[in-house]
């Protein structure tokens, strides 16, 4: 082919796009909002972990390994053995925490150190940064924050700072401020508070007591220095690898940043199917202009070339849309990604997005990738027809007609293959996804069929309902099946999304409704302001414990520690409970001997939730050994037990048994039991009374516990709903698209049956009734596929990422719900083409007839 002819094929293609104005907008903003979801997603998770890495490295500075007790905090003495001792010269104390400062909305992390030690580690927190040590250590509370974070808060040096730490409040006075010279260490101390570890160990009650002790040691520390240090330490005192951390946190996350990218593919899926739409309409529009082309010898390559070449012209368009709007999008959707770490996982703040160059080429590899695929199958069918038929508008849907049977059975093939997937045996949750990508596509090669069998049906409905226009609207989608199939899979897919998702959450809820029920057997219960909401890592003030346990009205109490203990699978929660046998009213076992609750209180035994027996494969009879005051210790499982307040899973001791290998008196919740004729809600008013100016804490009665904990499940899918909405809208504009290209397609179709006598009125009724007609299609549809993907989610992938086992719920009120949005969208998506084919001039459609 010779430039000269190229060019002017070109130039044909972009003439045709230009006329149709509309609908190449909507092309490209079908796949710039695909591209966007997936982008906004990417750099959404990608900034939360830039800022959890910024974060844990300005926290860890150059330490290569750290010195950590068996719970949560290490005798100070040891810092002297190891420094004197063990001639550690580079080593460092370290107290870490959380706290509030009044002004910011947002938890700072603590970091109580020693100025003089801390020169090989953290350049900021040392002598030689300038901070002044006879204020510093002088006894009284001081410390520095960042001068960005001084800025925001608009104080200065001298100024106090007023704090909170676990519902208690102090007053820092602010003796220096820690130089920010780049963005990237702004980032990285703009949540942070560096106190001397005195007044850090003042704040958190932890006298005598360090966090941890930093070490920076040489590389061959593993053979030589780490085995004589381990000699010196204390039971249950172990050295690991600073690094341990990071890795722990991405285990946490991978299931649950995996699960948001997975879903915001969903998107992109349906803009697929508009992109198919749209070539397709773009091909039939030009079938004449082809035939004719094909006629003077344009070859058959040349033709699928400008095709595609369109396709990419598209594809180009909507990406570089698609990224720009993925990072104004991303700045909404992080701070939703990072509620949800705070709730579910870790204290994290992400103050400004990090872009980098991942998300935007795997935006547009995806988008330009997709707009190929789905553009593909329209090219060939433009360049592969004969010339004799490429004229006849009637040849594309006889081939759509002859080609029902075939898709239908290539669709029951691959949702058979999808089944297969999910007997792969540990197929993990990417099996799970890919099981689901082939039943969606499996099912919408299967609606044509099921379009024409829906149709049979309500053509003699709707001809009693709206007469001959009833039946006319019903023939016109099975006539236009090649156009309307399409609109109305992708409408389908993208309410089935909602349904799917929509009973998985309803599922979810229902059953942690279920499980707070029995769990909550108290009437009052108390708790300290935690750094993450779904743990208790706030202490309560002992003297509280005990005027709250004495105030008039309480019958009895049961009180719940909360630690974070090394085990042989890492680091884990351990919670201990003072309940006895009566706490067999409160736990839902899944799995337990019968003589469990009997022994409880008296045998090294425990109970693990069922998350956690699914993340470290572990059952009854299995031994757990954990990193004790007194040694590594081994412990056995004997019951597994419902639990659905953490996804990463929980330990459960008798109190009585961790004193035994646990120097640790803390508490970090109480539950408090009404006496009898006792109004819970004056119980309540009471002890918030009688905690006043001894610690802030949540004082909440059974009923406000159940709410405040439903609150924090509801906003942890807070993004799962808003990514739905979005493949809602590109549905929305899908539908719209194709039955904009059903107007221009049909202009000389409807402008004969105005020159025969039909209103327009009659028209406009015409129309609408079709666009009703495809929407009640794609929301019966929808339903089946909807249950099916909510059943994969709930039984497959939910049990892949978490280990939860839910109770498999369908509301009536869900299913109506999608119906309803399928013909509301479809509906609105019908109006302007309805006004357009009204006002249309006959005489002007006609005139080339």
């Amino acid at each position: 082919m010779s430039k000269y002819s190229s060019d002017l094929l070109w130039l044909s293609s972009l003439r045709f796009l230009l006329q149709h104005p509309w609908h190449f907008a909507l092309s490209i903003l079908g796949v710039a909002l695909g591209v966007s979801v997936v982008v906004s997603i990417d750099i959404s998770n990608s900034s939360a972990k830039t800022a959890f890495s910024l974060s844990t490295e300005a926290v860890t500075g150059k330490a290569t390994h750290q010195i950590q007790g068996a719970a949560e905090d290490l005798d100070e003495e040891v810092y002297q053995t190891i420094r004197i001792d063990g001639k550690i010269r580079k080593s460092a104390p370290v107290v870490e925490g959380y706290a509030r400062i009044t002004g910011v909305n947002r938890t700072f992390q603590v970091l109580g150190v020693d100025p003089i030690a801390e020169a090989p580690f953290r350049n900021f927190a040392s002598q030689e940064a300038g901070i002044e040590l006879s204020e510093f250590m002088a006894g009284e509370n001081t410390g520095l924050i960042a001068e960005s974070v001084a800025q925001e808060l608009e104080v200065s040096i001298g100024d106090t700072l007023a704090i909170s730490v676990g519902g208690r409040s102090f007053s820092i006075r602010l003796i220096g401020l820690i130089d920010t010279q780049d963005d990237r260490s702004r980032q990285a101390l703009e949540s942070l508070l560096v106190l001397d570890v005195s007044t850090a160990q003042r704040l958190f009650d932890m006298q005598g007591k360090l966090s941890q002790i930093d070490l920076i040691l040489p590389q061959n520390a593993e053979e030589n220095i780490i085995p004589e240090l381990k000699t010196m330490l204390p039971d249950g005192a172990d050295i690991i690898r600073s690094d341990s951390r990071t890795e722990t946190v991405e285990q946490m996350t991978r299931a649950f940043e995996f699960n948001l990218q997975a879903l915001s593919m969903l998107a992109l899926l349906v803009g697929m199917f508009l992109i198919y739409n749209t070539m397709t309409f773009s091909v039939v529009q030009r079938r004449p202009l082809i035939g004719r082309l094909r006629a003077l010898g344009v070859t058959k390559n040349e033709i699928l070339a400008i095709v595609l070449k369109e396709a990419v012209l598209i594809g180009l368009l909507g990406t570089v849309i698609g990224m720009i709007s993925g990072i104004f999008l991303a700045q909404v959707l992080v701070k939703l990604v990072t509620q949800s770490i705070n709730d579910l996982y870790f204290v994290l703040s992400v103050q400004e997005l990090t872009i980098g160059f991942f998300p935007l080429a795997k935006g547009a590899l995806l988008g330009i990738g997709a707009t190929l695929i789905a553009s593909f199958w329209p090219a060939r069918e433009a360049s592969q027809a004969e010339v004799s038929t490429v004229l006849r508008r009637s040849s594309n849907e006889s081939k759509i007609t002859k080609r029902i049977l075939p898709l239908a059975i290539i669709g029951v093939s691959a949702g058979l293959a999808g089944l297969g997937i999910l007997l792969i045996p540990n197929g993990g949750i990417a099996a799970g996804y890919s099981s689901l990508l082939f039943m969606i596509v499996g099912f919408s090669l299967i609606i044509p069929m099921l379009i024409v069998g829906m149709a049979k049906v309500l053509r003699p409905v709707l001809g009693k309902v709206n007469g001959l226009i009833g039946k006319m609207s019903v023939r016109g989608v099975v006539t236009e099946l090649s156009r309307t199939s399409v609109a109305i899979a992708a409408l389908v897919v993208a309410v089935a999304a909602t349904v799917g998702v929509g009973v998985m959450v309803d599922s979810f809820r229902t059953t942690v409704v279920s499980w707070l029920e029995s769990q909550l057997q108290a009437d009052v219960y108390v708790q300290p302001p935690s750094s993450v909401s779904r743990n208790a890592d706030s202490e309560l003030v002992p003297m509280l414990v005990d005027i709250l346990k004495e105030t008039e009205g309480v019958a009895e109490s049961h009180t719940v520690r909360s630690v974070d203990v090394r085990t042989n699978n890492g680091t884990d929660n351990l919670v201990a409970i003072d309940q006895g046998e009566a706490a067999r009213n409160t736990y839902q076992l899944k799995e337990g001997d019968s003589g469990f609750w009997q022994d409880y209180t008296e045998e090294n035994i425990l109970m693990v939730s069922e998350v956690y027996a699914y993340r470290n494969e572990v059952g009854l009879g299995d031994s757990l050994f954990i990193v004790t005051d007194r040694g590594r210790q081994g412990f056995e499982i004997r019951a597994i037990n419902f639990d659905y307040a953490s996804d990463i899973g929980t330990i459960t001791i008798n109190r009585e048994i961790y004193n035994q290998y646990f120097e640790d008196e803390a508490i970090s919740g109480l539950a408090l039991y009404a006496e009898d004729g006792v109004e819970v809600d004056e119980l309540v008013e009471r002890l918030r009374e009688r905690s006043k100016g001894l610690q802030e804490v949540f004082i909440r009665s059974n009923k406000g516990l159940r709410e405040a904990s439903i609150e924090i499940f509801d906003r942890t899918f807070t993004v799962t709903v808003v990514l739905r909405m979005l493949a809602i809208l590109v549905a929305f504009i899908g539908v719209l698209s194709a039955l904009m290209a059903l107007q221009l397609e049909r202009s000389r179709e409807l402008a004969v049956l105005r020159a025969n006598g039909m209103t327009p009125g009659q028209l406009w009724n015409y129309v609408i009734t079709q666009t009703g007609v495809m929407g009640v299609m794609a929301g019966i549809l929808s339903v089946p596929l909807g249950i099916l993907m909510a059943y994969i989610l709930v039984y497959v992938i939910n049990l892949r990422s978490f280990g939860w086992t839910l109770q498999f719920m369908i509301s009536s009120e869900v299913l109506i719900q999608a119906v309803a949005l399928a013909v509301v969208a479809a509906l609105l998506a019908g109006i302007y083409p309805s006004w357009k084919m009204a006002k249309t001039n006959p005489a002007d459609a006609l005139r080339n007839e």
